[in-house]
């Protein structure tokens, strides 16, 4: 099956930069900075930094699962918009290297510091996330928005 593109086009992008502080909570935090910027169709480019305690919700399973430790973010991956749920994934290590990871929820908890570097897409892109019929869940949709002159 070919996949389902919405839209595809050469387009600049806007960077964002933001150190989040110890005890704040990483999906909290970057749903409010999103929403206070008013970006649209963001994307996480890069994060480092620490959690305490984090709340995941791992592949194919309906219940979040809580780990407390202290633990190095490897990787922060996802989507986000103004109009569109965050749809973050985690990698994280703890003090032996044992790996966790999965969907971000709420319970997040920074420990040092989170380095977080988000873009936004230019050229008028517009993320959303409508459920899907086939996957019953709701699914990344870029649209163009229209400008009304």
């Amino acid at each position: 099956m070919a996949p389902s593109v919405a839209f595809a086009a050469r387009a600049t992008a806007l960077v964002h930069v933001l150190r989040l502080r110890p005890g704040a909570d990483l999906l909290v935090e970057l749903r409010e900075y999103v929403a206070r910027a008013g970006l649209r169709a963001s994307f996480v480019v890069t994060c480092v930094g620490s959690l305490t305690r984090a709340t995941l919700r791992y592949a194919n399973q309906s219940e979040a699962a809580v780990v407390t430790g202290h633990f190095e973010i490897c990787s922060l991956v996802g989507t986000m918009g103004r109009d569109a749920l965050p749809h973050l994934h985690i990698s994280l290590s703890d003090g032996k290297g044992a790996m966790v990871g999965g969907h971000v929820l709420e319970g997040c908890t920074i420990y040092t510091t989170a380095e977080v570097v988000l873009g936004e897409c230019g050229e008028g892109l517009t993320f959303t996330r409508p459920v899907d019929p086939e996957t019953t869940w709701d699914e990344l949709h870029a649209s163009k928005r229209c400008s009304i002159a």
